[in-house]
């Protein structure tokens, strides 16, 4: 088995670079939250080939309301694993009722996001999802089954409108709702009600991060891959797929090297699948059209001389986790309806991460690390502004916006590196800035992603090609799951063809004994 990249660092958005002397940083995600609950890191054993998470706990620190803001000043919000602690926190923040809320809310949908998280893990047939989901329906205890019609309301609903049922502080709301949008949709539309109701599971497992950078993820399944006897190169990449009637025989790299197989598994945006086999795309490939959007977000990589520090928390509360800098879900819908519109953020919504706070190999003594990231900037400007131009001025806007419930950060940033939509194109490869390669909404999930008919990992009408990756179920976000799954739906198509070799060879033998 042989691995192909065109890049010069292995991972895509799952890798880490020197960005300046001695400073380690991400160069997509960082704060690993899905994978931890796939299953996929244990099976590998990824431990043992060098992977090490430092668990984000507390998870999830939302501020108090910057004085003069709508509303009476008030504690912060604190997320940990320990439920107890999360629900005094909001019994402080919000009041005794919400916490108590709050508690129950864990509970009616721990086993709903488990099986979320089951249903991610398997292919996305009907037979699959029934699986996953028909448990949720049972008895359990004094409580009578379910009705379907119940589970379809909260599943098919919005996050908005689960928020509002549940909970009264829009604080509380706000928090969670910041969380739920980071797979991409606003929580007013349908179907997001599962994005925020995955906070249940994070009082089991929190998010992490891998020492040393969250391609250390990647670095682990290099050496397991190597282990196993496989090879990985990088700076050639495929350039396009060999096809003989009908069927995939490998790989052509951008050098010219011709890589025969009787199996290709892409793991590139779809759409780049799809120019990769040219003119012998079938219908099913060449028709493909996924909604990719207009851009996703803007990310900012600061070196600071300092973590953020908020008015009365101690950083090492704050620093471990997802740094919720939201109090309204109107500064989100604000920012949804302007990406809309094409238009910048009147006002910046940030999120902030600075995991050199419990990892000491991403920055020398004295200096930190703090993605901030942005969401709902388009790619494509209404106005037809430039990125290039625009990108300082936007970053500026944003670390200000961190300022805001953080004084000093500003004056804390010794270097930025801007990561634009347009930037995170050329950078990872990332059509139009979508770091989920295909938009996150209901109608591009499970059975309909990418398309219907490409939802099967398999290429109708091209034997020999999968696809996996972000473009695949269950979407974007590092989680493994569609690598898994698109690894035992070649092995599952695999093993009638050896069992019928196998027979073959028997059959072979037998007649030169007689």
């Amino acid at each position: 088995m042989e691995v192909v990249e065109r890049d010069e660092v292995l991972g895509g958005a799952v890798s880490t670079v020197e960005r300046w002397p001695g400073v380690r940083v991400d160069r997509g995600s960082s704060a690993h939250v899905i994978v931890r609950h796939s299953g996929v890191v244990e099976e590998l054993d990824l431990a043992a080939a060098g992977l090490r998470y430092l668990d984000c706990d507390p998870w999830g620190f939302a501020p108090a309301p910057v004085p003069g803001d709508p509303g009476p000043d008030g504690r912060p919000l604190v997320f940990s694993v320990d439920l107890d602690a999360t629900c005094a926190s909001i019994a402080a923040a919000c009041g005794d009722a919400d916490a108590a809320a709050y508690r129950r809310f864990v509970g009616v949908w721990g086993p709903r996001s488990r099986a979320v998280v089951d249903s991610f893990g398997r292919r996305p047939t009907p037979l699959g999802l029934a699986r996953a989901f028909w448990p949720l329906g049972a008895p359990s205890g004094d409580a009578p089954r379910t009705p379907g019609g119940d589970l379809a309301v909260d599943f098919l609903g919005s996050g908005d409108a689960l928020l509002d049922r549940w909970f009264t502080s829009e604080r509380l709301k706000a928090a969670l709702a910041w969380f739920g949008a980071q797979s991409g949709p606003p929580m007013s539309e349908p179907g997001t009600a599962a994005m925020v109701a995955w906070v249940a599971l994070l009082h089991d497992t929190p998010p992490g991060h891998p020492v040393g950078g969250s391609g250390g993820l990647t670095q682990a399944l290099r050496a397991r891959l190597e282990a196993d006897g496989g090879t990985v190169t990088l700076g050639d990449g495929a350039a396009r797929l060999l096809v003989e009637d009908g069927r995939v025989t490998g790989v052509e790299t951008v050098s010219g090297r011709r890589l025969h197989a009787p199996v290709v598994v892409a793991a590139c945006h779809v759409l780049a699948t799809r120019d990769l086999a040219g003119a012998d795309a079938p219908p099913a490939l060449a028709d493909a059209a996924p909604p990719v959007g207009n851009g996703f977000g803007l990310v900012l990589r600061a070196l600071t001389d300092a973590l953020p520090t908020y008015p009365g928390v101690d950083p090492a509360v704050s620093s471990q986790g997802l740094q919720l800098l939201c109090t309204d879900r109107a500064q989100l819908a604000a920012a949804h309806g302007d990406w809309l519109g094409g238009r910048l953020p009147r006002e910046p919504v940030p999120l902030a991460m600075s995991f050199s706070a419990s990892d000491d190999t991403l920055a020398p003594p004295g200096q930190h690390v703090v993605t901030v990231w942005g969401q709902w900037y388009p790619y494509e400007l209404a106005d037809g502004g430039d990125w290039d131009a625009l990108a300082q001025a936007e970053a500026q806007r944003l670390v200000a916006a961190v300022d805001r419930h953080a004084p000093g950060f500003a004056d804390s940033v010794q270097e930025l590196y801007v990561q634009t939509p347009l930037l995170l194109e050329r950078e990872l490869s990332l059509l139009r800035g979508n770091v989920m390669h295909v938009e996150m909404g209901l109608a591009s999930m499970f059975s309909l992603r990418p398309t219907p008919a490409l939802a099967d990992y398999r290429v109708p009408g091209l034997a020999g090609l999968y696809l996996t990756g972000a473009s695949t179920h269950p979407g974007g976000g590092v989680s493994g799951n569609s690598g898994r799954t698109a690894a035992r739906t070649v092995l599952a198509d695999r093993r009638p063809l050896a069992r019928a070799r196998a027979a073959a060879g028997r059959a072979v033998r037998a007649a030169r004994t007689r």
